[in-house]
């Protein structure tokens, strides 16, 4: 079973929360105990597992990601200015693997799944969520 999200982002570069929109997804497949995968679609966007209690790790995510890899030096900025948004989202990867135990996501209590934008902002991003039965 499949189901794409839809998000919208409102910044060129932020993570947000999707997790209440896999729970549901999740919840719509009516499995118990299986995997999860969470895949977005697009060269400028990742997912990540993180800290979901403080909003600073998300802010340091973002702000590490910049100072590692910087707007504007790249190659690929002569074609549409993005280069950094493809290395970024190229390495933090576009999807996470999450088990589904007892109907509920395998996070931990300080753990949500994130979209990660980095070529924002935009009116669609589509987050594929394919749950298989175990």
């Amino acid at each position: 079973m499949h189901e794409i999200i839809t998000v919208a982002t409102h910044q060129r570069e932020t993570l947000v929360d999707i997790t209440e929109q896999v729970k549901a997804a999740v919840r719509a497949s009516g499995v118990t105990d299986g995997l999860l995968s969470v895949y977005v679609q697009g060269a400028t966007a990742a997912v990540m597992i993180q800290e979901n209690w403080d909003e600073s790790v998300q802010t340091d995510v973002v702000n590490f990601l910049r100072k590692l890899i910087p707007k504007g030096v790249w190659l690929h900025d002569a074609q549409d200015g993005n280069g950094d948004a493809h290395l970024k989202a190229g390495l933090v990867g576009p999807s996470e693997t999450v088990p589904i135990i007892d109907g509920k996501l395998g996070l931990s209590t300080w753990q949500n799944i994130f979209l990660c934008e980095f070529d924002g902002p935009r009116a669609e991003r589509h987050v594929v969520c394919t749950v298989v039965a175990a």
